[in-house]
């Protein structure tokens, strides 16, 4: 797993795009793993600082909760429509687990350690996706599927 810093030394023009489309809008999509395995979908927000990147949590929510019991989880970037000129920028995706960092009145803060990142958009010719994607174990990689 990598560190929000860790992976923005690795490859920092695909960090700088990830930040730039999870930070597009304050509000994205989380998911957990629920007791008996099956996945749980929340909302979420992120911070990226000081080299992390962390989400936060109320006391005692079934996310939190699902992050103390299983610390897998995905956030899915908020996407955008096409512009009236038809562009696309694009989504990003983080995968990796989450590790608390603090709990209390407050709630819960969790530091995500990533394993895998993704951004999937339109080719130049909007017939196909272009999907790059980064991980811990294999580095970058880039495809394009018509």
């Amino acid at each position: 797993m990598a560190s929000w810093a860790e992976f923005e030394a690795d490859l920092p023009k695909f960090a700088d795009r990830v930040r730039k489309l999870m930070t597009s809008r304050k509000h994205l999509t989380m998911a957990t793993l629920r007791k008996d395995g099956s996945p749980r979908i929340s909302g979420t927000e992120i911070k990226i600082a000081g080299g992390q990147l962390t989400i936060g949590s109320m006391t005692n929510s079934v996310k939190a909760m699902d992050l103390r019991r299983d610390p897998r989880m995905a956030i899915h970037g908020p996407t955008h429509d096409p512009t009236k000129s038809g562009g696309w920028r694009g989504e990003a995706k983080i995968a990796g687990r989450a590790i608390e960092v603090s709990s209390g009145h407050g709630g819960h803060a969790f530091r995500i350690d990533i394993h895998e990142v993704a951004i999937t958009a339109l080719n130049k010719t909007r017939d196909g996706l272009v999907i790059e994607s980064w991980s811990d174990t294999r580095g970058y990689r880039l495809g394009i599927r018509s």
